[in-house]
């Protein structure tokens, strides 16, 4: 048996046994990957704009960035904080709200009816649940940070020690897949921000023109949510159709069609015009990725899909289908 098979067997043995055993800390690494794509992007486009170097771009670019975190949590923490704890406090109401609607019409009680509630509720104790859930969550949390500030910083020893991995034939091509998938998560996350932007911007106005309360954090909602392609955006509106129901269901069918509109705008309009550099995900496939890995590996799984879907399609496609497939004589 050949070097070049030993290899690609032995990483991929490794890859299979620590998928299996520890799905997470691969979630989590990517995840970093994913981080350190952003800041090593950001960093050169700093670079590029200040004529400096792309370490200094990116120092630049990481403390311009950190900087408006703390402004804009010193500045609107607190006023979100209280938009948050209103709308906590609002949900009671909301809820009522929804519970007579749906008495008044039998059918939507005879639907919910044939839910079985036990089999939405975690199993366990609720204490040992949550701190295990809030314990991973800031263990993912740390690795995520430090995976994507290191990528960024010395992108160029990790992709040498990834590809040193396989036999020497097979380097170079290791190197151009790991830099298609640079270029698939780059073009990914530049429609995921300026997707986010515009579907927070027109929540919020949105929902301001509809005078419904707490407009500001449901359009923060919203932005964040849409990280998420496909079932982000279904997630967002949950909170704000609830408080509609508040005020009348006609405000609450109005913010559905707002909802619908906005997500048409984001999916046809804006998303294929600044995906040009990624892979353009067919919507089935897309929501199909994001159920399996929502099963299989759970809420960071179901956040993580859509780019590793990118990443898999673009490589497949340059890699697998045309310089393969096609090539059959």
């Amino acid at each position: 048996m050949s070097r070049r098979i030993v290899s690609v067997l032995v990483l991929t043995s490794v890859a299979i046994l620590v998928l299996w055993l520890a799905p997470d800390v691969l979630l989590a690494v990517f995840a970093g990957v994913l981080l350190a794509v952003f800041l090593r992007g950001g960093g050169d486009w700093t670079a590029k704009h200040v004529g400096a170097g792309r370490n200094i771009g990116l120092t630049v670019f990481s403390v311009v960035l950190l900087t408006a975190i703390v402004a804009f949590l010193a500045i609107a923490g607190a006023a979100l904080a209280d938009q948050v704890q209103k709308l906590i406090d609002s949900f009671p109401e909301a809820l009522q709200g929804a519970r007579g609607y749906v008495d008044e019409h039998g059918w939507l009680r005879r639907l919910l009816d044939l839910v079985d509630a036990g089999k939405l509720l975690p199993s366990g104790s609720g204490a040992t649940t949550a701190f295990s859930a809030t314990f991973g969550a800031l263990g993912n949390a740390v690795v995520i940070v430090f995976v994507g500030l290191y990528g960024a910083i010395s992108p160029g020893i990790y992709v040498r020690g990834a590809t040193r991995l396989l036999a020497p034939t097979l380097r170079p091509k290791a190197a151009k897949i790991l830099s298609e998938a640079g270029v698939a998560l780059r073009g990914w996350l530049k429609a995921q921000f300026v997707s986010m932007t515009v579907v927070g911007v027109l929540t919020g106005l949105g929902l301001w023109a509809l005078d419904v309360p707490l407009a500001l954090v449901l359009a923060v909602i919203a932005a964040i949510l849409t990280f998420v392609p496909n079932i982000g955006p279904v997630l967002a509106a949950v909170p704000a159709v609830l408080l509609g129901l508040s005020e009348g269901v006609s405000t609450a069918l109005w913010i559905v069609a707002l909802y619908v509109a906005i997500q048409t705008v984001e999916s046809y309009v804006i998303t294929p015009r600044v995906q040009e550099e990624a892979v353009s995900l067919p919507p089935a496939l897309t929501i199909s990725v994001q159920l399996l890995f929502g099963v299989l590996f759970g809420v960071l799984g179901l956040a993580l899909a859509t780019p590793i879907a990118a990443v898999l399609l673009r490589v497949g496609e340059k890699f697998y289908v045309r310089s393969y497939l096609d090539q059959e004589s």
